[in-house]
């Protein structure tokens, strides 16, 4: 696809607009929902155990101690200072073997997560970085779903609001093209050439055979180029069992979504072959808007609706004795988000 092209099909699939297209249209809602709540920043009681309510800022590993061990990757903790020697060490104690996954331990939208297949690549990562990060198990479940979770605190059981499926960026060979005319062909993969070079290097001038699939991108990442679709429909009372109890163990998690690898639906279902890769808080947004076939109208009303649990919940938490973050708190976690963002994009 041509610039042109590419400005085009963004232009006409919102999925693709940036942040302020999608979410600045809403702000009176979330100042009504704000009023309500007497604070712009009623989401930093929505979790009272993750900083900011899992807003902005807060630690992944932080969250991993949460959650009981047996749901979660092998995970460990690490610094750029740490000598190499002593991270392989503390690695193969937890069980971690290469190909592992790096991550920093704040982060967002899949910026820095990178798979380490030698301890070179690891050394490079760690030499750029510049800020602590998690050394991860590499979860080998062929499917990724985010399931949206939302407990009314006091409430015995809590509700699915969303499922999304991720289908990660990949491109089918056809016996001609290189992988790199391949990406070409699809605005989804032309989309993230720039990342793709870096990633894969020399790697794109190879000719896939016919109908052999190579995965660009195995993040389940709408912003590194996942194809997300709505299963919503799928949800069944098996799964929210499940789901329920997973997230009633986890202290003071009321609101969030769940980023899950795992084997089939059925299995996941009643709860096996699965591991939770990750928990986002308040600032989860419902994901299964993505899919293409939804309308920014659509989008809109679930976000709407989201906003609207997200204030409840938080509501009720205050009234428990969890305070919201002061307004000059919050206009600094938002001016250090920004300026994280900004880094990690670098990485």
């Amino acid at each position: 696809m041509n610039p042109i092209q590419r400005f085009l099909h963004k232009l006409l699939n919102w999925e693709y607009w940036p942040f302020y297209a999608v979410y600045y249209p809403l702000y009176p809602v979330w100042i009504y929902f704000g009023i309500r709540a007497k604070s712009m920043f009623f989401f930093s009681a929505a979790n009272p155990t993750i900083k900011n309510g899992g807003m902005a800022l807060e630690s992944k590993m932080e969250i991993y101690n949460l959650i009981e061990e047996r749901f979660i990757p092998k995970t460990i903790l690490v610094s750029p200072e740490d000598n190499i020697n002593v991270i392989k060490e503390r690695a193969k104690e937890a069980g971690i073997f290469l190909p592992f996954i790096v991550k920093p331990d704040i982060g967002m939208k899949a910026y820095g997560v990178v798979i380490i297949r030698d301890w070179q690549a690891f050394e490079k990562y760690q030499q750029k970085i510049g800020k602590d990060f998690l050394i991860q198990e590499l979860i080998l479940y062929p499917n990724e779903i985010g399931i949206f979770y939302v407990r009314i605190p006091e409430q015995p059981k809590g509700t699915i609001t969303g499922i999304v499926s991720k289908e990660f960026l990949s491109v089918t060979g056809n016996g001609v093209d290189t992988i790199f005319k391949l990406i070409h062909r699809s605005p989804r993969s032309s989309f993230q050439i720039d990342e793709l070079k870096k990633i894969h290097g020399e790697d794109l001038h190879k000719i896939l055979p016919v109908n052999d699939s190579f995965v660009l991108v195995p993040f389940g990442s709408h912003t590194r180029g996942s194809k997300f679709l709505d299963i919503t429909s799928m949800q069944n009372e098996m799964l929210l069992q499940t789901i329920n109890n997973i997230c009633k163990e986890i202290p003071g998690f009321y609101f969030g979504r769940l980023d899950i690898r795992y084997d089939n639906f059925d299995d996941l279902s009643e709860g096996k072959h699965f591991s939770i890769i990750e928990i986002n808080g308040a600032g989860s947004e419902p994901t299964h808007i993505y899919d293409p076939s939804h309308s920014i109208f659509f989008a809109w009303k679930e976000i709407i609706r989201h906003w609207k649990l997200l204030c409840r919940v938080s509501i009720a938490n205050h009234k428990n004795g969890q305070p919201y973050i002061s307004f000059a708190e919050g206009i600094e976690m938002m001016r250090a988000n920004k300026l994280l963002e900004a880094e990690l994009k670098e990485i």
